[in-house]
């Protein structure tokens, strides 16, 4: 995925403190594609997602579309009062169906917003479909 951003570092500073991404590309001045850009892996391993961040114009109105990261319950306490630390806008969390998982929801400088969820898709998937019915 990537995100244009007013602000490269400003937004490396949000994934790496905030999601635990790491650089692993920054163009300098060289542009091989269509502006500055830097490249982070979030995660690890064969499982890490690629996130590219490219200078432009930001500014994004402020809607629901959003990106989602999978992070541990027990984890949320501590990236609340890192994303506060930062000064980012949290969003207020939406309703909720038992057992489908926390969220916090915050934006970035530039208006992206981000997700970082408890469950898993297998977990809400659980909860939205229930099991069949035996048939007799």
């Amino acid at each position: 995925m990537t995100f244009i951003v007013r602000d490269l570092d400003r937004m490396q500073q949000i994934l790496t403190e905030v999601l635990g991404a790491v650089r692993v590309y920054d163009s300098g001045s060289d542009t091989f594609s269509l502006s500055e850009e830097r490249f982070f892996l979030v995660g690890a391993g064969e499982a890490a997602t690629w996130v590219a961040t490219m200078r432009g114009d930001g500014g994004l109105p402020r809607t629901y579309n959003h990106v989602a990261f999978q992070v541990e319950r027990a984890d949320l306490p501590g990236l609340r009062e890192k994303i506060t630390g930062l000064g980012l806008e949290i969003r207020p969390p939406r309703s909720r169906v038992e057992g489908e998982g926390d969220s916090i929801y915050f934006y970035d400088d530039d208006g992206h917003l981000f997700e970082l969820h408890t469950g898993s898709l297998r977990e809400r998937l659980a909860v939205y479909v229930p099991p069949a019915e035996p048939v007799e």
